[in-house]
């Protein structure tokens, strides 16, 4: 809720009447421009030493009162109205949940410094644009586990986030799997979209749900997936642990394309390939824009008027006028 405040005039040409302020200021001058009287004397010394009196030294101020009086009352007459709009914002969220790979063939390096950790990155960017949905956490490899329940609470996400890491489960790659526990963490959002975002580098191999089948539930539940497959052409440099030391030997990159394409089409959604960490960003970035929270803005406008100060400062000063025209001035009986 937002509000916003700002001053205005109902009847601004009442401002016309300060027209009326140089015209008396002009009056007054050539009135009493000159008070004194005129007096032939042979010299100075009778006024030696005198000094000028209160009321002379005043005798302009009850002019000077009146002249702010009436712009006040001038302002007063304008109708100054302040108006406050309130805004009461609406979101509707879109429920998330990442689905990540973690099998050892995430560590490969075609992407710096690898899959897993590229993935990890371009994830928490994508999630902290996205701060009025809820968003949770599949990991999985030869088994799936959830690592993070759907949360608004984007800090604890990323911290789970930056926990995850290759071999905390037994390896393979149970695509299924994760994509039907995913699946059951989104079957009851009652959110206006339900999005899966499943990235994997592999071809299904473990695990006890056909990827197909766990398509097919998420078709039914209304939930669209988002497929994205991980790796260069070709092959790719993979990090082994040697009697030698650490060796890279060049892998074959086995995505099993077919099937994630199936599985978006299934389920309305759309499948992406990313060779590099920069295109993986930009599948992010597309996803993110196909996937937008509704916003409704609702705004109420109310005016109030601010006439009274005004009017209560002028009354003010014509107060003080009228006090020094019956005490110094002594202008009334």
């Amino acid at each position: 809720m937002n509000l916003f405040n700002h001053l205005s005039f109902a009847n601004p040409e009442a401002f016309y009447l300060l027209l009326l302020i140089p015209v008396t200021i002009a009056w007054y001058w050539f009135r009493h421009g000159d008070v004194h009287a005129h007096l032939q004397i042979s010299g100075f010394t009778f006024f030696k030493g005198g000094t000028s009196s209160v009321r002379s030294s005043l005798r302009h101020v009850q002019f000077i009162l009146v002249l702010f009086a009436f712009a006040l009352l001038v302002f007063a007459l304008a109708r100054p109205q302040s108006s406050s709009a309130k805004q009461n914002v609406s979101v509707e969220g879109i429920d998330i949940m990442l689905a990540m790979d973690i099998s050892g063939s995430m560590l490969a390096e075609d992407f710096r410094p690898n899959r897993l950790d590229a993935a990890k990155e371009v994830a928490k960017d994508f999630i902290k644009g996205r701060p009025s949905d809820r968003i949770g956490l599949v990991v999985f490899s030869g088994e799936s586990f959830t690592q993070c329940p759907l949360t608004i609470d984007h800090n604890i996400l990323i911290s789970l986030l930056d926990e995850i890491k290759s071999g905390m489960i037994e390896d393979g790659t149970a695509i299924g799997d994760g994509l039907a526990t995913s699946v059951s963490r989104l079957k009851e959002s009652d959110a206006v979209s339900k999005v899966i975002i499943l990235l994997t580098d592999g071809e299904n191999n473990r695990g006890f749900i056909d990827p197909e089948s766990a398509a097919e539930i998420a078709r039914v539940f209304g939930l669209r997936v988002y497929t994205i497959g991980v790796g260069s052409i070709g092959t790719a440099p993979y990090p082994v642990q040697t009697p030698f030391g650490m060796q890279y030997q060049q892998i074959e990159v086995r995505i099993d394309e077919p099937l994630l394409k199936n599985i978006a089409a299934m389920t309305n959604g759309k499948y992406f390939r990313a060779t590099n960490t920069e295109s993986l960003r930009e599948i992010y970035d597309e996803i993110d824009k196909l996937e937008k929270s509704k916003v409704d803005v609702t705004e109420f406008h109310r005016k109030h008027e601010e006439f009274l100060p005004y009017t209560l400062a002028a009354l003010i000063l014509l107060t003080i006028n009228f006090i020094l025209g019956i005490s110094i001035f002594r202008r009334f009986p």
